[in-house]
């Protein structure tokens, strides 16, 4: 699966048959922005407009767009998994958040 994304913000996109088109909307931000096509090159156009436009608004209002990921993951696991992921990373030589980024980076 791959995803749309134009700087450094990542697209939700359904399909409504009852309208016969695409509708996106702007993932991993509290604010709701939408937008629809008809085609993928229409989609993407207006995924890159509605990103455009929100950063543009924000700048107008004079506060900060709000970012899709801070880069931050808090994550509870059994113990038995804790004590795997750091015998993995002290076996690959990285620290444990090096390693968990790299098999993450990886997932499918």
């Amino acid at each position: 699966m791959s995803t749309m994304t134009f700087k450094g913000y990542a697209a939700r996109i359904e399909y409504s048959d009852d309208d016969a088109c695409f509708i996106g909307h702007i993932a991993g931000i509290k604010d709701v922005i939408g937008f629809h096509a008809e085609t993928v090159k229409e989609l993407r156009a207006a995924f890159e407009e509605a990103v455009d436009d929100y950063l543009a608004t924000c700048e107008k209002l004079g506060r900060a767009p709000q970012k899709p990921y801070s880069g931050k993951l808090m994550l509870r696991v059994p113990p038995e998994v804790h004590a795997r992921a750091a015998m993995m990373a002290q076996a690959h030589g990285v620290s444990i958040n090096q390693w968990a980024s790299d098999v993450l980076a990886h997932a499918s």
